[in-house]
């Protein structure tokens, strides 16, 4: 089992802790969050993501910068309109867990897990 943390640097030595905190401080923001979440099932233009997330496209091609700096989030040009998709699925996992650990917070049955149930 200590071969397959050190595989995937998931020991508490690892070199990309620090890194991790990073990824964590960029996440610690509603407006990147929903971003994330608006752009999980596919690419969408600035002004789009900026309506569904409810603030300025300038303030959404901001936090759009800072996420693609962060690799987070990349690019494709379509024509005039750039197009903004997820890098990888890790930020839209981190995202849903965080809101998963959300719901335990306030206490009962999680809607994640009643979901799971349901298909079960």
């Amino acid at each position: 089992m200590n071969a397959d943390k050190n595989a995937c640097s998931l020991g508490v030595d690892s070199q990309y802790v620090e890194l991790a905190v990073e990824v964590f401080a960029m996440l610690a923001d509603a407006t990147r969050v929903r971003i994330i979440l608006a752009l999980r099932d596919g690419e969408m233009a600035v002004g789009a993501l900026a309506e569904l997330v409810g603030k300025s496209p300038a303030a959404v091609s901001q936090h759009l910068a800072k996420m693609r700096l962060a690799r987070m989030v990349s690019t494709r040009q379509d024509g005039t309109r750039v197009m903004y998709r997820l890098e990888n699925e890790h930020a839209r996992q981190l995202v849903a867990d965080a809101i998963f650990q959300a719901e335990h917070a306030l206490g009962g049955t999680p809607a994640h897990h009643r979901e799971e149930r349901a298909t079960a």
